[in-house]
């Protein structure tokens, strides 16, 4: 079989890929923040359509298990590349639900005039949610994936810069076929070493799905690259280790978890490929949040 024969079938411009959630009731973030562990989970590059059609199609075990209802929610990406994506998530602005608004958000930086800043929204006094959290008593952590995260010039010390501790090394990164797996066992490292009564908010950047991603996919090489079909291999190899990711939060007590993508990408759409470009398939991400309650 040819590596495409496998690729989930682009939706129609006017058709929805499959079920969809109606968008997440927001909890009370003032009684969240401070009393449970925070996890901000970046699905980096992850394309709406692949994401509920694999959930639909039951290839997502792991994380159907976890999303309400079993589905995704089709939200809007605040940027389209990661690091525009990510100052916005990190000043408040998460994926914006794809209907009419406005809608309440979790965290709000605040400033006079916002509509969408209402009173189970979480709103600090700084410029960001990271240092918001910190001065909470947050242990506040980034383990990184994609380029922006390695630290390893200027740009790419922006964003972990943000954090109390950072974490990346060249196995995190798109380039190693383990990257996830890799990723997960230094976020285990983390709890672990934190004592019980310390809050923790754990940022993780995936970057399985992030091109290059045809090592992914049994029979893929290098010469047929990526594809959707490879695209949805990455999510398929995320999904059999996230568990323990999850595991590892509710580890201690209970988790508010946000999973999301920051962007989507093309691959051949419309004649484009990549992201930083203003299409459909990258403007519509997957977005969930939910409570990962600790095992008895």
């Amino acid at each position: 079989m040819h590596p495409s024969d496998t690729a989930p079938r682009p939706p129609a411009a006017d058709a929805e890929p499959g079920p969809h959630a109606e968008p997440v009731p927001v909890p009370d973030m003032n009684e969240v923040v401070g009393r449970d562990d925070l996890l901000l989970l970046t699905l980096d590059t992850l394309r709406y359509d692949v994401a509920v059609e694999l959930a639909a199609a039951g290839r997502l075990p792991n994380l159907a298990a976890r999303l309400p209802g079993g589905v995704w929610e089709k939200r809007h990406a605040p940027g389209s590349f990661t690091y525009a994506s990510h100052q916005a998530m990190f000043a408040g602005f998460l994926p914006t639900p794809a209907a009419p608004g406005p809608h309440p958000r979790l965290f709000a930086s605040r400033f006079a005039g916002s509509e969408t800043t209402a009173g189970r929204t979480f709103v600090f006094d700084t410029p960001d949610l990271v240092s918001a959290l910190a001065g909470r008593g947050y242990r506040t952590v980034c383990v990184g994936g994609v380029g922006f995260f390695n630290k390893q010039g200027a740009l790419g010390s922006v964003l972990p810069g943000l954090f109390q501790e950072s974490h990346w090394e060249q196995e995190f990164s798109v380039a190693s076929p383990t990257s996830f797996e890799a990723q997960v066992a230094r976020a285990e490292e983390v709890v672990a070493a934190l004592p019980d009564e310390q809050r923790l908010f754990l940022f993780l950047n995936a970057s399985a799905l992030h091109q290059p991603n045809w090592f992914h996919l049994p029979g893929a090489t290098r010469e047929t690259g990526d594809s959707l079909a490879t695209h949805a291999a990455a999510l398929e190899y995320i999904d059999r280790h996230i568990g323990r990711l999850f595991a590892a939060m509710s580890a201690r007590r209970r988790c508010f978890a946000v999973v999301c993508s920051d962007h989507g990408t093309t691959y051949g759409d419309d004649g484009y490929t990549g992201h930083r470009l203003g299409h459909e398939a990258v403007w519509t991400v997957p977005y969930s949040h939910f409570f990962l309650e600790p095992s008895a």
